[in-house]
């Protein structure tokens, strides 16, 4: 039997030739498509990114492992397109057998794989947007493009679902669509969170209690916002821990803009002994407010005054105004003012007084 026949010779309904391509095919897609995909990768950089906006090296990572999935797919699919379905494998009905599911799932592969490289393109163009965003002054664009990138792949999700229903599985998308129409108060019952938190964050976006960026204080949560997204917003708190926050919360609680303040407070008590006499009294309190009216990082509207006769100290109030909003110009300040508070105490031949209990025993 020389070579030719061995080509010729059937097995399932094929010959070893057609095999032969088949297999070629498939390992000439597993071989080159990294090759491939990566001068797709090139060329279509080559035509978006005429700006620079976004490095090859960013650009690649995106992009070269899902085209070269979908490079392979139609590697096999060529192979594939002399190969017959062998008949003793093909169980079923003529509606409803092992090569029309073998088919079908084929497809819905290759969608799927379409939908990727869509999805990567949005993050393409999330990515190019937030590069131009960061030399704007405005914030309003960081948050609103993340927003953005979120819709484009929802966008993407509903077509790739439509298109499965319509090609894959012969659904009449027009009746489904009317069939919706008609369940949508129920699915709108059934999905009540999710539209809140949905409104919420288009009350956010239009409303502006906050953008991104901006130091707030809700509930028990104090932190800076670093994304507003369709269901939650994200807050970076001061441990450096990532918070997520529903938006109806957001929007339904009591939300302090720490960010669109210009100054921050510092309110205190400083408490000295009961044996401290009116003029120590007096010079303490006097030289602690001129101390933060000379500061010169308080705005001069500081209040040093005293108030209470505590269970066991004379006790001074201490207000002021810190001129930045930023945490680590706050306490900086606080923590040289304390030192200088100290200082003043001592030179006055005063102490400060802490919790105690005098006990009088009588014969």
């Amino acid at each position: 039997m020389d070579f030719q026949e061995i080509l010729h010779q059937q097995f399932l309904g094929n010959s070893f030739e057609k095999y032969c391509w088949f297999s070629a095919f498939t390992l000439f897609g597993l071989i080159f498509k990294r090759i491939i995909s990566k001068y797709l990768s090139r060329f279509i950089y080559k035509v978006l990114n005429r700006d620079d906006s976004i490095d090859i090296k960013t650009f690649d990572e995106l992009l070269i492992k899902p085209i070269g999935f979908f490079v392979l797919l139609m590697f096999i699919y060529l192979g594939s397109l002399n190969i017959v379905f062998p008949q003793e494998l093909n169980f079923g009905t003529n509606d409803f057998n092992i090569n029309l599911i073998l088919v079908k799932v084929f497809s819905i592969v290759v969608l799927f794989s379409i939908a990727k490289i869509a999805l990567r393109f949005v993050d393409y163009f999330g990515i190019v947007f937030l590069n131009k965003a960061k030399n704007t002054k405005s914030k309003m664009d960081d948050q609103l493009i993340p927003f953005a990138i979120e819709l484009g792949k929802i966008v993407v999700y509903i077509v790739l679902f439509f298109v499965l229903l319509s090609k894959i599985f012969d659904i009449d998308v027009t009746a489904l669509a009317a069939g919706v129409g008609i369940g949508g108060i129920a699915i709108a019952m059934a999905s009540k969170e999710s539209l809140e938190n949905l409104l919420g964050s288009f009350t956010i976006f239009f409303d502006k209690p906050f953008l991104v960026g901006d130091l707030v204080s809700t509930g028990s949560i104090t932190g800076t916002v670093e994304k507003v997204g369709f269901r939650s917003t994200r807050i970076r708190t001061f441990d450096k821990s990532i918070v997520t926050v529903p938006n109806k919360n957001m929007i339904s609680v009591e939300l302090d803009n720490l960010g669109k303040r210009k100054v921050r407070r510092a309110r205190f008590y400083v408490g000295l002994t009961y044996d401290t006499t009116i003029d120590q009294m007096k010079k303490v309190v006097n030289e602690i407010e001129i101390l933060i009216n000379d500061h010169p990082r308080t705005d001069k509207e500081g209040r040093v005054k005293f108030q209470e006769f505590g269970a066991s100290s004379l006790d001074i109030m201490v207000l002021y105004y810190v001129n930045s909003t930023k945490w680590d110009d706050f306490i900086d300040v606080k923590e040289d003012i304390n030192f200088k508070i100290m200082e003043i105490v001592m030179n006055n031949n005063c102490e400060f007084a802490f919790p105690s209990t005098t006990v009088y025993l009588q014969k």
